[in-house]
């Protein structure tokens, strides 16, 4: 499908954009090209073809909200390289 000089204008008018002359050309060239292809995909047959919305099939990774018993305070420094009273210490930045 080859778009006009004047529905390129008139899509480019729509984007709010403004185009040169020989940017209405090249613009017109590709807008076309694109809708070639689309139109090409269009023509394939996918009767029988599950719709997809990934390649791959990804299951919700989500688990259940468990209300559980918070830390003890001294099993949550466990492994705490450093530790100053109730905190946890670190190496200043700056």
């Amino acid at each position: 499908m080859k778009l006009s000089r004047k529905e390129v204008e008139h899509v480019a008018m729509l984007a709010r954009l403004s185009l040169r002359d020989d940017e209405i050309e090249d613009v017109g060239a590709q807008l076309s090209s694109i809708l070639e292809f689309v139109e090409k995909i269009n023509r394939i047959d996918t009767e029988g073809v599950e719709p997809t919305y990934h390649v791959l099939p990804i299951k919700n990774v989500w688990r259940q909200d468990e209300e559980r018993p918070p830390l003890v305070q001294e099993e949550t420094f466990r492994n705490a390289p450093q530790r100053e009273g109730s905190y946890f210490r670190v190496p200043r930045i700056l």
